[in-house]
Parts: structure tokens; C-alpha cells; sequence
């Protein structure tokens, strides 16, 4: 069965709303627009990091957040991955000891030495993320979020800092991780080109709505609608 996000978000930011309301199966969602649109608004409500003033997230009919019904789970009772522009990677902790950082259970059978293996980083196992490369520290984090068995995975501009070569490397990288774990991956950028390459659909985001949606990808039972 696929899995299946809803959203229907209302929230107030210092300028304009933040109004959302979609639909998404298992695809790769690309979330572009200028700095403060909302971008990293819309994946902290989804994350639980922060709060809609109105609406429903409901995540394979497990409701996250409904105002109506003054439910708010908190973010680690969501199974919603986030990898942060920055990373966030704990500098006292090994690549191992990050990637393993909220496992809850095996995914797929693998555990951490075998999903650092597939993301080509299990030389690194014992080093600190002091000691690795802007790439190694993404692939980490990647791990760290996967190994947590998430529904939903969400990137906040996760190939920013990284140099031209390493990014175009990681986008493959990271559509292939999406076919493979077959969940909604939800990615937020500001380069055009990146999300042409891992978009199944591209939802550009101006002032807290809508203004397009690409419509040259399949899955036409995956909507977004103005709300």
C-alpha cells in the first residue's frame, strides 16, 4: 500500500499565511521559491518543530496535527525524517555513533553498518564529523534520519554547501534512496536545476501559496490544490 500524506496547513508569518493544502503519495516532492516564502515553514509544521494555527496532517491515516480535534504530536512520535541544511550532526559522535542515534528498529534488515555501506561511508565509521567531508556529513545525516525507519522523509536545502561536483553525485544518490525506501521525500531548494533533476513534481512557493506546479512528471492521482 502507498503511503499517503495529506496537508492542510493555515499558519501566520510575520508578512503573509502560510496556505497549503495537498496531496502526496510516494514521490519525490521539490519545494522551490525565493528566501521566505514559507519553504522551511512548511517542513517544520510537518515535522512538528513548529505549530499551524489551523488545519490537518494526516500521514497514512495516522493524524499528526488537527486543530479541530487539538491533536499535536510531537516530532519524535511522528516518523517523519529531517536532514537540516547544516546537518546537525552531534560533533562528540562518531559517523556511527550519529547514524545510529534514534533507531528505533531494523529497516529492511539493515543495520548501521550495512546502511553505511550502501551510502559509501562505512570507512568512516569511527571518525567525527569534524573529520569528514560536506558530502560524508550529508550521507550521515541521510543515514541517521533512514536508520530512524521514517514514512516521510524531509531535506532543508541539503546540498547547498556542497561543491558542484559532490552535489551532482548526491542527487543521484538521493533519487535512488527514494525509489528504494518508496516514501514521500519532500526536498526544498533554490536551485532550479536540482529540481528538475529530482522532482517528480516541483511546487514553486511565493508568499506562503502556490503559484505552480510542474505537470510533466507521472503520478496524475498525486494533486496539490489551492488552498
Amino acid at each position: 500500500m502507498e503511503n499517503l500524506l495529506t496537508v492542510t496547513i493555515d499558519k501566520q508569518l510575520p508578512s503573509f499565511r502560510l496556505r497549503l493544502n495537498l496531496r502526496v503519495l510516494n514521490e519525490f516532492l521539490v519545494v522551490v521559491g525565493p528566501s521566505g516564502a514559507g519553504k522551511t515553514t512548511f517542513l517544520q509544521c510537518l515535522s512538528g518543530l513548529q505549530r499551524p494555527e489551523r488545519g490537518e496532517i494526516v500521514l497514512n491515516g495516522r493524524v499528526l496535527f488537527s486543530s479541530a480535534n487539538r491533536i499535536n504530536l510531537p516530532p519524535r512520535l511522528r516518523q517523519v525524517g529531517y536532514v537540516f541544511q547544516d546537518y546537525a550532526l552531534f560533533p562528540h559522535l562518531t559517523v556511527e555513533q550519529n547514524a545510529a542515534y534514534g533507531m528505533k528498529k531494523r529497516r529492511n534488515g539493515l543495520e548501521v553498518q550495512e546502511m553505511l555501506e550502501m551510502l559509501q561511508i562505512s570507512h568512516l565509521a569511527k571518525r567525527y564529523p569534524g573529520q569528514i567531508s560536506g558530502g560524508e556529513q550529508q550521507r550521515t545525516a541521510l543515514a541517521r534520519a533512514l536508520l530512524a525507519d521514517p514514512k516521510l522523509l524531509l531535506l532543508d536545502e541539503p546540498l547547498s554547501a556542497l561543491d558542484h561536483e559532490t552535489r551532482i553525485k548526491l542527487r543521484g544518490e538521493l533519487k535512488t534512496l527514494q525509489r528504494r525506501w518508496d516514501i514521500p521525500f519532500i526536498l526544498v531548494t533554490h536551485d532550479p536545476e536540482e529540481a528538475a533533476v529530482l522532482g517528480d513534481r516541483v511546487v514553486r512557493l511565493e508568499r506562503g501559496e502556490v503559484v505552480w506546479i510542474s505537470t510533466t512528471r507521472k503520478r496524475p492521482d498525486c494533486t496539490i490544490r489551492h488552498g
